[in-house]
């Protein structure tokens, strides 16, 4: 059981951690977009509420979610320990010296933007995920029975202009966030070779953007086409 302690309590091994949690916090972003896109669908959201009322239902899906809520909470703990670290060990002196590179402003500032997205994380879970396992929602029926109203909390919530200026801070801390975590959890788990290196790079630079801009369409679309 020794190198499960030293995995966690190591600098490699809660690094290691960082980016498996990393990227599979990613994968999520992805299929959490494609199911939110449902919002898009103009059937008075209907699409939405029975897509919600399957994830909400599926035990598969549940049990899933709670592993998902470790993953958050171990990834901003390890990240929170990892910034801390480096910033006991400024100032030091090193061995031998290396010529300084130039790092990028999100490489510098992942504990800020993490913070802010986990605010962000929390105000939205706040808003959503406990008000639905609160009954604080209204109910609807299709036809096959009475299903949580989720969409009119949607359009409820992406009216209110504070709520979507929310929403932009932390999709924009997001993306600073992604712009160096998607490299920098490739090169962690050794995956860097001149070949694929620039590949990787361009397309942590293209998720970065593209990601948080579908995401931001929803809160936009809902305040300033729909209210």
């Amino acid at each position: 059981m020794n190198w499960i302690m030293n995995l966690f309590t190591s600098s490699i091994g809660r690094k290691l951690i960082m980016s498996l949690t990393g990227l599979f916090l990613i994968s999520f972003l992805i299929v959490h977009l494609l199911g939110n896109f449902q919002l898009l669908v103009n059937d008075g959201g209907q699409s939405f509420n029975e897509y919600a009322a399957f994830m909400t239902g599926n035990p598969i899906i549940i049990t899933l979610s709670y592993g998902l809520y470790f993953f958050i909470l171990l990834h901003a703990i390890l990240g929170i320990l990892i910034w801390r670290k480096n910033k006991a060990s400024k100032g030091q002196v090193p061995a031998v010296a290396y010529k300084s590179e130039k790092v990028s402003w999100a490489s510098q500032n992942m504990a800020l933007l993490g913070i802010l997205i986990f605010a962000f994380l929390m105000l939205h879970m706040g808003d959503f995920w406990w008000k639905m396992k609160t009954n604080q929602t209204l109910m609807v029926d299709y036809g096959n029975g009475e299903i949580k109203d989720l969409y009119d909390k949607v359009s409820e919530t992406f009216s209110n202009i504070w709520f979507v200026l929310a929403y932009m801070v932390g999709l924009s801390a997001l993306g600073y966030h992604l712009w160096h975590g998607f490299e920098s959890a490739f090169q962690t788990l050794g995956l860097s070779h001149p070949k694929y290196t620039p590949l990787i790079q361009g397309a942590g630079k293209a998720f970065s953007v593209i990601i948080p801009v579908l995401y931001a369409i929803i809160p936009l679309y809902y305040k300033f086409f729909l209210s």
